[in-house]
């Protein structure tokens, strides 16, 4: 191959081969002693891309090793975190002469290879409202390649282990010389996979990602190649904890029901019959309404199928498969995961899903589990899958000698929605760091409502009308919130959602006032204003410029007519069932979607702010950061309240706690 003068731009795709399955992360795949390259496509400069078949003995140049650690050189894939982790362990075993990695001593960070030099396709994909998958994104563009189909396959035969049997002759892997006429396939789709991706960038040149959100993502790859350690005397003893917890409830289960398999739906739906009781499901609310009327043997039972049911040693699992040999699980956040906002995904373990906790004496039970001492847990609590649950956040653990400070913004959509929309008694109430929902309350019934004190039982109707109602919603979605379930009835849902909009004219103005710069830019295509947010026409897309100089994009806007009859607005995306499709929208959703976006940027530039910390996780609006014993709590609190100079004037207010475990404060 012949050495080109000068590499600007590389476009890589692996093929690659691990026992440990991917499903686990990209950092313990990586890891396995076993894992290794097949094959190497890559594009110099934009040029027709070579395929080195590794597997075969094939050798990838030392240039391209080169420049693979040459920060001057811009390396692009589709989901470059995988290539780039890969390519570390890769380096490291094989090449160490060529491996440089950014990590400095004093942190966390696994020797990896620098991300500030690479650039991911999906990301870009992603800031475009796009897909996050390669054929996705090839589909919707309609580009001239296209991934190929037989790919899925073709990874399940040479990627991964296979069963031994005798038709294959007991082999536990498939090698390109079982299968050569696939195995030239499996280069072509590799080659293929470069071509798509060269496509991707070509089509979407002239919409280019902003430096500050490649710096955002950079940021967030050193968070991922950081991770956060993990308690292993937790986490192994509360798996084998739920196993004994599952065996003895079954047990009792049987013994009550005398049913073969009181787990089973149909098994458990004809037991509840014969004694008389009826049901469609046997899901969680469903039970609990269940729970309501039923005879206590019947209660009894039921409250062990809950107990059964809980899905707490499946995060457990997680981090079990995905912690790395050092101790520490990484690869937890997907960076623009969330498309319409930007926001970030959680990948994995989930932490952006994790059960909360409300136990008094948390420590104590997680010293129980860490012990291992089964029975003691079993004699001290009724319910411990429950207890396993609400332990699943104390797992997460700083290294030796550090704690960690875990700030959070103060109800970071509320204080931007009241910003943008100019609403100034609630702005009045973040001045006077006071309580929302008692504020909320007192504007709605015009009384004044303390959390502990003067007509305190209408916090909770402030609450819930605060969580359901500042996006348009209305009955249904106090309903969907648990209204009735708080002690809510019915008839006063309407007048909930009538005195909640009455004491916030100006929230409601503003969700109309984007209804109708959003209709006004698509109609005239052109671009409009409101609000301090522009909203731009352009090539068949609809851009919401934020302030942050950020652009959330809506591809092929149209303006319809809903099922009332009035106008709406549809754009292509993605939908809830993960399919490409129109979605319907309307001006209190894309102030949801401005909001949260907005909130998504405040948290990047405290990233940012607190960047010489060692940030270990993010969850929603809150930083989890490993710092040494004696880092001072409040000067972390305070610079991540700083309010950026492109949303001056808006009343940021960031807390935080200190804590040898994460948990929820």
């Amino acid at each position: 191959m012949k050495r080109p003068n000068f590499i600007k731009t590389i476009s890589i795709d692996l093929e690659t081969y691990s026992s440990v399955p991917i499903k686990n992360g990209v950092y313990p795949y990586a890891e396995s002693s076993d894992s290794e390259i097949l094959l190497f496509a890559y594009s110099i400069n934009s040029e027709p891309v070579i395929v080195i078949d590794v597997a075969n003995g094939e050798v990838i140049p030392d240039y391209i090793l080169r420049a693979l650690t040459d920060d001057t050189v811009e390396k692009w894939a589709f989901n470059a975190a995988f290539e780039r982790i890969f390519l570390s362990y890769w380096l490291k075993r094989n090449h160490p002469e060529y491996f440089k990695s950014y990590s400095i001593p004093e942190d966390s960070v696994g020797n990896y290879l620098d991300p500030s030099s690479w650039k991911c396709s999906m990301i870009w994909s992603a800031y475009m409202g796009l897909p996050l998958s390669l054929e996705g994104v090839g589909a919707v563009l309609g580009l001239e390649e296209q991934k190929l189909k037989e790919g899925k396959d073709l990874i399940r035969y040479f990627c991964v282990p296979c069963k031994p049997t005798k038709a294959n002759g007991g082999r536990t892997r498939n090698m390109p010389s079982d299968a050569p006429e696939k195995w030239e396939l499996f280069k072509k789709y590799n080659k293929r996979d470069v071509e798509v991706e060269m496509s991707i960038q070509k089509k979407l040149s002239h919409f280019p990602v902003p430096d500050s959100v490649w710096d955002e993502y950079h940021i967030d790859q050193e968070i991922n190649d950081r991770g956060i350690m993990l308690d292993m005397d937790v986490v192994t003893n509360a798996i084998r904890f739920d196993a004994f917890s599952k065996a003895r409830l079954m047990g009792t289960m049987k013994d009550k029901t005398e049913l073969e398999n009181p787990n089973s739906v149909i098994q458990m739906k004809d037991w509840l019959s014969s004694k008389g009781i009826e049901t469609d499901s046997l899901d969680k609310k469903a039970i609990i309404n269940l729970l309501k009327s039923v005879p206590s043997d019947v209660a009894d039972v039921l409250k062990l199928r809950q107990q059964l049911a809980k899905s707490s040693v499946k995060k457990y699992q997680a981090m079990e498969g995905s912690v790395c040999a050092d101790g520490r699980a990484r690869g937890m956040f997907q960076f623009y995961g969330a498309n319409r906002s930007g926001r970030w995904a959680g990948r994995i373990i989930q932490l952006q899903n994790l059960p909360q906790n409300h136990m008094s004496d948390l420590e104590e039970a997680r010293d129980i589990v860490k012990s291992g001492d089964y029975e003691f847990m079993n004699m001290l609590y009724d319910d411990v899958p429950d207890v396993l649950s609400q332990l699943i956040r104390t797992a997460f653990v700083p290294k030796p000698g550090c704690k960690f400070c875990v700030a959070d913004f103060s109800a970071i959509e509320a204080r931007v929605i009241a910003f943008l929309a100019k609403e100034n008694w609630r702005m009045e109430v973040f001045r006077n760091n006071e309580d929302i929902y008692c504020a909320s309350a007192s504007a709605m019934f015009h009384v004044p409502v303390e959390k502990h004190g003067q007509n305190a039982h209408l916090r909770q109707k402030g609450k819930i009308a605060e969580l359901a109602l500042g996006y348009g919603g209305s009955v249904g979605a106090l309903t969907s919130m648990g209204a009735l379930d708080m002690g809510l009835t019915e008839e006063e849902l309407q007048p909930l959602v009538n005195s909640w909009r009455t004491a916030n004219p100006n929230i409601v103005l503003f969700w109309w006032d984007v209804d109708e710069a959003v209709k006004t830019a698509i109609k005239q295509r052109t671009a409009t204003e409101t609000h301090g947010i522009r909203f731009v026409y352009q090539s068949g897309m609809l851009f919401i410029v934020l302030p942050s100089g950020r652009r959330l994009c809506y591809i092929k806007p149209k303006i319809g007519e809903n099922k009332f009859g009035g106008e709406s607005v549809t754009y292509e995306g993605v939908g809830q069932n993960k399919k490409w499709e129109r979605i319907e929208s309307y001006g209190p959703k894309f102030v949801e979607n401005i909001v949260q976006a907005i909130s998504r940027d405040i948290l990047c530039y405290a990233m940012r702010t607190l960047s010489h910390c060692f940030i270990v996780g993010h969850v929603h609006d809150e930083l989890i950061i490993e710092t040494p014993m004696d880092t001072d709590l409040k000067a972390i609190c305070e610079q991540m309240g700083r309010t950026p100079d492109w949303i001056e004037g808006l009343l940021l207010r960031a807390d935080g706690y200190e804590t040898q475990f994460y948990k929820k404060d």
